[in-house]
């Protein structure tokens, strides 16, 4: 086959990738501020589609590098052929991800494929995939203890804060004004000053992952393609950003109904609290290349919160006197937003049950089970590809 049509295959491969990571990125985001009726679902993917594009457009290309060119010695393996092979690997494997009905990480799933490449051709960088192996472990343990203290000893603070209630049906809380020559934004009549606040913290938050995801995902997506030198950064970041936009606009509206994923499912607040912990470590893996998971430090995070809201039962000189630690079956979505909650050790611990009443063990085993293989489909079956079948020529 030429190189030509091998390109144009190559790219249309990195666009519907980029199409399923707008789709999929779009609900996490924004799924709060929708659900809670405080934007549409349109506004919802246009500032996802934005804030994609700064990520990618500013910090992104750190991450394309690593994966790009980083991750192996010699460049000259990223051949068109084995670059559509690589991409067919990533999105197969996020396919089977998304039929479990478990969001995969993109970032391992992409790593793993190319890695795979390197492993199979004897051009892996050992050193970069360490790094990057390292960071993996590191991120999501801190996710889950930054969260557990937030947990513990800050949740109902900003719990009280946010204070919104989801508003089901009506106009939107906050909407755009297109009836004079500035657009501007407007706010329903009906909100508090209280409401309004919590209600831009909320999309101002959405807008922070959508940047995250940028500075991150737009990697999984063209840096097979960048590796090849055939195409040049910008033109690729411009085609996978608004291949994520038609993500955005299209299939991302099935997740926004839904709100079907680890962090909408969560009550606002807590949304709120473990979207602001992954993206900040999202981000700042970014801005040193490494291609972060943001699904594994998202989980991780709520389970942090969920564990730290728990031991608010029970005290220090309690723990020292040897009581039970037992948790209240709030401990996840915890109180309405805006109500206040007891102090550390008031909670009423009369049928209170334990921790594990808290969490299905089945659906976390399953969960935690298809992370891992995900990955390991994209890494094994391009591994097996490129050292046995004879058309790659490695």
């Amino acid at each position: 086959m030429n190189a030509e049509p091998l390109l144009i295959v190559g790219i249309l491969t990195a666009i519907f990738v980029g199409y399923n990571i707008g789709g999929s990125t779009t609900g996490p985001a924004f799924g709060p501020a929708v659900g809670a009726n405080v934007i549409t679902k349109v506004m919802a993917a246009g500032l996802m589609s934005i804030f994609f594009f700064v990520g990618a457009y500013t910090i992104g290309p750190n991450v394309v590098d690593t994966l790009g060119t980083g991750l192996v010695n010699d460049t000259s393996i990223f051949t068109l052929r084995s670059n559509v092979a690589v991409l067919f690997f990533i999105g197969g494997a996020l396919f089977v991800g998304n039929y479990a009905g478990v969001p995969a990480s993109t970032s391992m799933t992409a790593v793993g494929a190319i890695a795979a490449l390197g492993l199979a051709t004897g051009e892996l960088n050992w050193d970069t995939l360490g790094e990057i192996a390292v960071w993996w472990i590191v991120a999501p343990i801190l996710g889950f203890w930054v969260a557990g203290v937030v947990g513990r000893y800050f949740y109902p603070r900003i719990n009280a804060w946010v204070a919104i209630e989801s508003k089901q049906g009506g106009r939107p809380m906050v909407s755009i004004d297109n009836s004079g020559l500035v657009p501007r934004l407007q706010f329903g009549v009906d909100a508090n000053r209280r409401e309004i606040t919590g209600a831009l913290v909320v999309v101002a938050i959405g807008c922070l992952m959508g940047f995250a995801s940028g500075t991150s995902n737009i990697a999984n997506a063209i840096a097979p393609i960048y590796g090849t030198g055939d195409v040049g950064m910008v033109p690729l970041i411009l085609i996978g950003c608004a291949a994520v936009a038609v993500g955005c606009f299209t299939i991302a509206r099935r997740t926004l109904d839904t709100l079907g994923n680890d962090i909408t499912n969560l009550p606002l607040t807590a949304a709120i609290v473990v979207a602001v912990i992954s993206s900040g470590i999202v981000v700042a893996l970014s801005s040193i290349g490494i291609p972060a998971s943001f699904v594994v430090i998202a989980t991780m995070s709520i389970v942090g919160l969920g564990w730290g809201r728990a031991t608010r039962t029970t005290t220090l000189s309690g723990v020292r006197a040897g009581e039970e630690t037992r948790v209240s079956v709030g401990a996840l979505t915890a109180e309405e937003e805006g109500e206040r909650s007891p102090e550390i050790g008031e909670e009423d611990v009369e049928d209170i049950p334990k921790a594990s009443d808290l969490f299905d063990p089945s659906t976390t085993a399953r969960v935690i089970l298809m992370q891992n293989v995900v990955p390991a489909i994209s890494t094994i079956g391009a591994y097996l590809t490129f050292r046995f079948v004879p058309i790659f020529g490695f």
